[in-house]
């Protein structure tokens, strides 16, 4: 985000106020992608507020280029220096957790709530809490609180746009009017980078060789979870509770070329899909002139020079996560909860060098193997349950990993 952004060449497309817009993780992947397209579209966004986790230097000059009113990192020991970065600005800085669901609460047009992790629950809870739009980029809130979460949509009122690809482009597609016509829901993985090596070999892979992902650029933990296909899993689970369809009515097929990013049956024999580049400023454009639709400079979608699409089902014993997300989906309660926790700690630990890159759905199942008996199909009452939940699954995969 240091390199000067040219506004797009449409500028404004449609003659209406600025929209009111907070970036909750705004210098992840998700964030400084929505921030590129604020800044190609001069006058169109109006930035209430910036929040990340505890780049001060990187969220300042994000804040400064958007002119935000608020910049606000998460952990406390960081607030002297962003406000060092913000002197002179006129740009309020705030640090901590109330600070952070302050920023997400502020009256906006949208949030795109882009917080990586179980610590983006919250502030996402408050920005759906006051009943605007909420671009949804955090995994947990449907993979850990499902339930909860979508409840808290139906009561506020709340728009909620996804912005992962495969769920844009599902979104795109899904005929709201039709929904009782709709056999099943296909979501695409790309297969990863590991989707045709030799069995014994993926023993043997690196950190190195699991972050490079063949079409997607995106952050650590997720390039990981894409290449063992918990991501997947993951997505699925998020389906299940966006779409409010049945789970036997979702399918997942490897896609290589990642052009298709999902599809959806319907019982007249339509098989409608959305095509793009795998660029994530497509989705998050759609959700920012949703209903409308604006321009952004990707690289548009070449089907002649792509020359062939190529599908097929996913190989459940070379990628065991996808097993065990959609076991955890149908075993429902508290087991999606385990799912995300163990596997964020047992990538970590992957990244770490302290584990094998099979050793990752090992650890998360039998860290779910562990709990279930406690919380597998059990009902969580409320955020604080899930993040109890949540807790004594990161202790107990930790323990699991240091005993090994």
């Amino acid at each position: 985000m240091d390199t000067q952004v040219e506004p797009t060449a449409a500028g404004h497309e449609y003659d209406l106020p600025p929209m009111r817009l907070t970036v909750l993780g705004a210098t992840g992947s998700v964030g400084q992608s929505a921030i590129d397209i604020v800044l190609r579209n001069p006058g169109r966004f109006d930035v209430v507020a910036v929040v990340a986790n505890s780049n001060a230097e990187e969220l300042a000059i994000l804040a400064r280029k958007t002119s935000a009113k608020l910049a606000v990192v998460a952990r406390e020991e960081c607030l002297g220096q962003l406000r060092d970065a913000l002197a002179g600005s006129g740009i309020e800085a705030a640090a901590g957790e109330a600070a952070v669901l302050d920023a997400a609460a502020r009256p906006t047009d949208m949030v795109i709530g882009a917080i990586v992790g179980a610590a983006g629950l919250k502030p996402t809870l408050a920005a759906v809490a006051q009943g605007n739009s909420v671009a949804l980029a955090n995994k947990e809130c449907l993979v850990s609180a499902g339930a909860l979460f979508m409840a808290e949509v139906r009561r506020s009122g709340t728009t909620l746009l996804p912005v992962d690809s495969e769920h844009s482009a599902i979104f795109q597609v899904f005929e709201n009017g039709n929904a009782e016509q709709i056999e099943k829901i296909i979501l695409t993985a790309s297969g990863g980078p590991f989707r045709t090596m030799p069995l014994d070999a993926m023993h043997k892979v690196t950190p190195a060789q699991a972050l490079k992902h063949p079409n997607w650029d995106m952050g650590s933990r997720i390039t990981i979870d894409s290449a063992t296909m918990m991501n997947k899993g993951f997505e699925v689970i998020e389906a299940f509770h966006l779409f409010q369809i049945g789970q036997d009515q979702l399918e997942v097929l490897v896609h290589p070329q990642s052009a298709v990013h999902g599809l959806v049956q319907y019982r007249d024999g339509s098989l409608l899909a959305q095509l793009g580049s795998p660029d994530m400023r497509t989705p998050i454009a759609h959700c920012l002139a949703w209903p409308k639709r604006m321009s952004v400079p990707v690289e548009r979608l070449d089907l002649a020079k792509i020359g062939s699409l190529t599908f097929e089902a996913p190989d459940q014993v070379r990628f065991p996560a996808l097993r065990l997300a959609l076991e955890a989906m149908k075993r429902g309660g508290g087991a999606t909860t385990i799912l995300n926790a163990a596997d964020e700690v047992a990538v970590a630990a992957f990244l770490a060098g302290q584990i094998g890159f099979m050793d990752i759905p090992a650890v998360v199942e039998s860290c779910l193997e562990a709990l279930d008996a406690r919380h597998g199909g059990r009902e969580l009452m409320d955020v604080d349950d899930v993040l109890a939940v949540d807790a004594e699954a990161r202790k107990t995969c930790g323990q699991w990993i240091a005993g090994r």
